[in-house]
């Protein structure tokens, strides 16, 4: 299946310890499944272990256990990522033969009960028929300044993500000025769906703060912070009176959509690194 979502820019993305990878060696293959570098096999352990180092997850306190979150195989041949866990994602990536599957919204929330529901249990039983190991990166993988979903999402814009932004956003200028109506048809092409509009800022866009998913009530701290426009995931339901009294451009890009591409380029960089075959299990989420 085709993949949907942003597409990677080219060009050398900095660790801030100090590393530098290439987001996309081959960018005319981001709308295929995956890349394929050489077969190889890795340690679980290691990769965990380099992707916990990279993201500086224990930087990012979060609402669950973030990294390894359930144990497969000991040995990874093929990677799998997807947005968020569910059995179909499961179904999917174990039948495209892969041992580690890398996910932004993981099983395990402080806020879910302590039960091993039917939905849970059947989730658990796809990952153990297969061997196959679950990571999750959240917020680590929001906030990071190389590969993470807003840093990535603003450079597709034409924004540059030049300071933070509610903790794990970033907010710049447009590389080029525009109308609302402009940056709204950008949006678009990148993320390959329609955004949500609340058009109340000023004719032309110089600044814009981006922080990916579930982010509307940032809107205020946006206005608050001299950008003309915010752009998130998903709206709330104060979003278009508080845009219109801040006289703020504020857009819902998709939950889903603007979160492809952190756990992309994650897999990716474990891939190049480790030298596996990675594909993205792509499930569009109206959201």
């Amino acid at each position: 299946m085709p993949s949907r979502g942003a597409r990677i820019r080219t060009g050398d993305l900095a660790d801030p310890n100090g590393a530098r990878y290439q987001a996309a060696l081959h960018p005319e293959r981001e709308k295929g499944t995956g890349t394929r570098y050489r077969r190889d096999v890795a340690s679980r352990e290691e990769l965990i272990a380099f992707a916990n180092g990279y993201l500086d997850l224990e930087a990012y306190p979060d609402y669950g256990p973030m990294g390894l979150q359930v144990v497969g195989a000991e040995r990874v041949s093929k990677l799998a990522c997807g947005v968020s866990a569910s059995l179909e994602l499961f179904t999917r990536a174990a039948a495209c033969g892969a041992q580690l599957l890398l996910v932004h919204h993981g099983l395990f929330w402080d806020r879910d009960p302590r039960i091993v529901d039917r939905a849970l249990r059947a989730r658990l039983e796809a990952l153990f028929a297969a061997d196959m190991s679950l990571a999750a990166y959240h917020l680590a993988l929001d906030a990071h300044p190389g590969i993470g979903n807003n840093a990535l999402l603003a450079r597709e814009l034409g924004i540059a993500p030049e300071r933070r932004f509610a903790g794990v956003g970033f907010g710049g200028p447009l590389e080029s000025p525009c109308t609302i109506e402009e940056l709204a048809a950008r949006i678009e092409r990148r993320l390959d769906r329609p955004p949500l509009v609340f058009a109340s800022g000023p004719e032309t866009i110089r600044r814009v703060a981006v922080c990916s998913g579930s982010a509307a009530r940032y809107l205020a701290d946006a206005a608050g912070e001299g950008y003309d426009c915010y752009v998130t995931g998903e709206p709330g339901e104060p979003s278009l009176m508080t845009a219109r009294e801040a006289r703020t451009h504020f857009v819902a890009a998709g939950h889903y959509a603007t979160e492809t591409l952190g756990v992309r380029a994650l897999a990716r960089l474990l891939a190049e690194r480790f030298e596996l075959e990675w594909e993205f299990v792509d499930l569009p989420n109206p959201v």
